[in-house]
């Protein structure tokens, strides 16, 4: 039973109640039957609660509605999505576009962004950040709101470091647009999310294939030598040093996972987002603890 509280708390935190189908998929159970069965007991205990098939810590009516009316805001926003991933997808260097974040997990509200997870190819990760931002910057007035592009990883290494349920959540929800190959390689690489959810299943038959145009191949082409090999250095030193500049008040464990920084990952997030929902998960744990003595282990932060 542990599991599946540790499920329906996770996603508590977004204030979202889940199905018993998505509690079955993000659990170790290997039968939707014994997910009913505790989920049951769960309920009679106490510790949760059922309302129109859905599961939350708290019983509300508006929770239920607010997850609803998501859910309709992120379909009829998909198509939108996927207009834009196209349009990442053409810009030099990029490998694989994938849609992130709150949308991934089919919710969107006024406040969202659209979320994208890039992957690059090897030794050219800086220069295609750095044209995306470009592009944000003087076309979108640096808006996130359509264009929210603040994580990105190249081929040359594919593994993600931070492994923890908040980082399997995001893979185990990706919704792959562009360059499912690279994209299966990601996945391949980060095995290890089965290990949180082995009821984990690539989903990439809508996956488009990467075409790129005429001026995308001509940019490749002039910065495949020595040019390019000098700017990517000159784009990676020149955005750590602002970031640092900026965001100096942060420990400097907070800022390595806020702001990791390679030649094979660029992820900026000054809100240190990951470790503050582990951190409110772990609170949720103990919580639970004393209030109905079940034992729940803490969480990698």
């Amino acid at each position: 039973m542990t599991n599946l509280i540790k499920v329906i708390s996770y996603f508590s935190i977004f204030k979202y109640p889940l199905t018993a189908d998505e509690i079955f998929y993000f659990s170790d159970r290997k039968d939707k039957d014994t997910v009913m069965e505790e989920l049951k007991m769960l309920e009679e205990k106490g510790v949760i609660y059922e309302s129109e098939g859905f599961y939350s810590e708290v019983k509300s009516d508006d929770l239920i509605s607010r997850r609803l009316k998501g859910n309709k805001e992120a379909e009829l926003i998909m198509p939108k999505a996927w207009k834009i991933s196209k349009f990442i997808s053409k810009f030099p260097y990029i490998t694989s576009v994938s849609i992130s974040g709150s949308l991934s997990k089919g919710y969107f509200e006024d406040k969202s962004d659209i979320d994208f997870f890039i992957i690059t190819k090897k030794n050219r990760l800086w220069i295609a950040r750095t044209f995306l931002i470009l592009y944000k910057k003087i076309f979108l007035l640096n808006s996130n709101k359509y264009f929210c592009v603040n994580y990105f990883m190249s081929s040359g290494h594919l593994e993600i470091e931070e492994k923890n349920r908040f980082t399997a959540t995001e893979i185990a929800t990706l919704i792959p647009t562009y360059g499912k190959d690279i994209f299966h390689d990601f996945v391949n690489k980060n095995n290890w999310v089965y290990e949180y959810y082995p009821n984990f299943k690539l989903e990439s038959e809508n996956t488009k294939t990467i075409s790129k145009n005429l001026i995308s191949r001509s940019v490749e082409k002039i910065l495949n030598k020595k040019l390019g090999n000098k700017l990517e250095r000159f784009f990676m030193k020149i955005t750590i040093k602002k970031w640092n500049d900026k965001f100096h008040h942060l420990s400097k464990e907070d800022f390595e996972v806020a702001f990791k920084s390679s030649e094979n990952v660029s992820k900026h997030h000054p809100s240190n987002f990951q470790k503050k929902v582990l951190d409110l998960l772990n609170e949720k744990y103990e919580n639970i603890e004393k209030k109905h003595y079940i034992k729940l282990t803490p969480e990698n932060v």
